[in-house]
């Protein structure tokens, strides 16, 4: 229990602890919830939820009647609570604050501006999340729980993902870092 309790308040975790207590936790949210591990779909929900209550006509579709139903759904759940879990653990390791995106690399690339670094990682969000929108699913649902049903497809994104994100990083940043 003290080595756990010790890991909890680091600020950088092994990686086979943070693997293994992954593994725990998709094990857990399978037998207590029958759902597997997976975020993006909680965003289309939410998304669903407050267009339904400004523009009832615009979202009374296909898409939002059968294949993502607006509501508080086990997804909305995860995502809160790893919102909050997150908010937890930074508590835990004495690394939490509010900042602007100070990180200076970020500052080298895109400026010194906080709010063109925010519409910058909010834009990119939002593409993202588009994406996992057409995909079906976003890293968490296939990457981490396709992954520990051993699905083909799990393995196949993770190896695309680890190399569109290598040539991104080589196009945005160059040989700066």
């Amino acid at each position: 229990m003290k080595v756990l309790i010790t890991q909890f308040r680091k600020e950088e975790w092994s990686p086979y602890i943070a693997g293994a207590l992954l593994g725990l936790v998709g094990i857990l949210a399978v037998f207590l919830s029958d759902n597997l591990l997976g975020a993006s779909g909680a965003f289309e929900n939410i998304a669903g939820l407050i267009g339904q209550a400004v523009a009832p006509e615009a979202f009374d579709n296909v898409y939002f009647n059968y294949v993502m139903p607006p509501g508080i759904t086990w997804g909305v759940v995860l995502m809160v609570g790893v919102f909050f879990g997150g908010m937890l653990g930074a508590k835990s390791s004495r690394t939490w604050k509010l900042r602007m995106i100070s990180d200076e690399q970020w500052k080298v690339v895109f400026g010194n501006k906080w709010w063109k670094r925010w519409l910058i990682a909010f834009v990119g969000a939002i593409i993202l999340e588009y994406g996992a929108g057409i995909a079906g699913g976003c890293t968490s649902g296939l990457a981490i729980s396709g992954g520990m049903l051993l699905a083909p497809a799990a393995f196949l994104f993770i190896a695309g993902m680890f190399a569109s994100g290598i040539i991104t990083a080589w196009l945005v940043y160059g040989r700066r870092f």
